[in-house]
């Protein structure tokens, strides 16, 4: 590992270089190309050379045990127990920090949540649900846009597909998709007892056309009039727009715009998406025998969170996290279930790397 943080601070420096050259200086997309590299290399460099740092004080203060001044030699002890402390510390810092990177990570994604047992609760926890991914999202200063909705009868959502960008959205997001289990007390609910729903979230990383090449000779598209809310267009114009993508079977469609040319648009994207992770998910599968590449299973069948309103208390069944803040969690403070699904999905991948040692 040692080596390559050395390969990778030789690297750093040519970069550094390299912006200090005025012929490159002029080149304005080179710079930008440099300057990026140079950001994303910048923590791990800084982190080595905080641990050779912590090294070179380590060899000065054994040198000083040898020291004739018995106060000199006693500073050096107490000074060494604190460095041997703190190397473990910036060891397992460096380690963390040279686990292969999600080059998903800094996507955008489609943020989709669907309604599934429990009826109408299902679909108010659902409308439930948009809401705490909003808060979520105003507190990181990302970007909501719903694509796709869908009501419920009382309240809330069949289904709503909605577009978060930003800066590392995937990132903070993808241990989102599954099942997530509310109890509570519906507001219908004359007798007080506690209901169960539930709702399916899934995290689709954004697909460009790079990533996924669509020939429009496999799609199928389809226009038709809106239905639902929507002013005198709905009726008069064929807005609507389905797209079926042949080969696959995936059928998107969305209604939501008077446009048909900015439906169509939204129905493309979503459908680069679906395709993406079919791929993704076809991937995983082949590999899923030999390791996991999620927490817990990432099958979206799977429970993965209970949200029990009566007692404050949210689970996250992966990896058995419990907080009695569920009030705070809803209103969009995330940060601690998405820090510790992290943290638990470095700690996977570090025994996954050590074992294969």
């Amino acid at each position: 590992m040692f080596e390559r943080l050395a390969d990778v601070e030789e690297r750093f420096v040519e970069l550094e270089a390299q912006l200090a050259d005025p012929v490159i200086a002029s080149d304005h997309e080179a710079v930008a190309r440099i300057h990026r590299e140079v950001v994303s290399l910048r923590e791990v460099v800084d982190a080595f050379r905080g641990w050779k740092a912590v090294q070179q004080e380590l060899e000065e203060c054994r040198a000083l045990l040898r020291d004739d001044d018995p106060d000199v030699r006693e500073m050096a002890r107490t000074e060494l127990d604190r460095l041997q402390d703190e190397l473990p510390e910036r060891e397992q810092a460096l380690k963390l920090l040279m686990l292969p990177r999600d080059p998903l990570d800094d996507k955008d994604i489609l943020l989709e949540i669907r309604a599934g047992t429990g009826g109408d609760e299902s679909s108010l926890f659902a409308g439930d649900l948009l809401d705490m991914y909003q808060r979520f999202a105003a507190q990181r200063g990302w970007r909501v846009e719903l694509l796709s909705a869908s009501p419920g009868t009382v309240g809330g959502f069949k289904e709503v597909i909605a577009r978060v960008s930003g800066d590392r959205v995937y990132s903070s997001l993808k241990w989102e998709s599954g099942v997530h289990r509310v109890q509570r007390v519906p507001a219908t609910e004359a007798q007080g007892r506690i209901h169960t729903s539930a709702c399916t979230v899934a995290i689709l990383p954004e697909a460009e056309e790079v990533d996924v090449q669509v020939d429009p000779g496999d799609l199928r598209i389809d226009t038709y009039r809106a239905s639902g809310a929507g002013g005198q267009h709905v009726n008069r114009t064929d807005s609507a727009v389905r797209i079926t993508h042949l080969p696959s079977g995936l059928v998107v469609t969305c209604q939501d715009e008077k446009s048909q040319h900015k439906n169509k648009d939204r129905a493309l994207r979503m459908l680069r998406a679906r395709l993406f992770d079919l791929e993704r998910q076809r991937q995983h599968d082949a590999r899923a025998d030999d390791r996991r590449a999620q927490v817990g299973s990432g099958d979206r069948s799977e429970r993965i969170r209970t949200y029990n309103f009566p007692q404050n208390r949210l689970t996250d069944h992966r990896i058995n996290l419990t907080l009695y803040k569920l009030d705070r969690v809803v209103a969009g403070e995330l940060d601690e279930v998405v820090d510790a699904l992290h943290a638990a999905h470095q700690a996977e991948m570090l025994q996954e790397i050590e074992g294969e040692r």
